[in-house]
């Protein structure tokens, strides 16, 4: 599945069968991204998406040095979750 990084819209988004999902983030300091909001659509659910928009937006904070933070809620149960593998760029 491609994922598109929009850094003037701060999201990232995919489309999948004419559905879509998208994971927000702002930036509220230098080397800090906040990732704010995850929604996919009911036809994407329970498939993954969601896991997949997280993996490639944390893969990019970690690409461009910048310390996380998770506002969204999914976000802060995916990060816990997988903690050990994102912890060093935890805010």
């Amino acid at each position: 599945m491609a994922i598109t990084h929009n850094p003037t819209d701060q999201e990232f988004t995919t489309t999948r069968d004419g559905y879509q999902a998208e994971l927000a983030y702002a930036r509220p300091a230098d080397g800090v991204i906040d990732f704010t909001h995850t929604f996919v659509d009911e036809g994407l659910r329970g498939q993954g998406v969601a896991e997949e928009l997280a993996r490639a937006a944390l893969e990019y904070a970690r690409q461009e040095h910048l310390k996380v933070k998770t506002t969204c809620k999914f976000m802060a149960g995916f990060v816990k979750r997988h903690r050990a593998e994102y912890e060093d760029i935890l805010a």
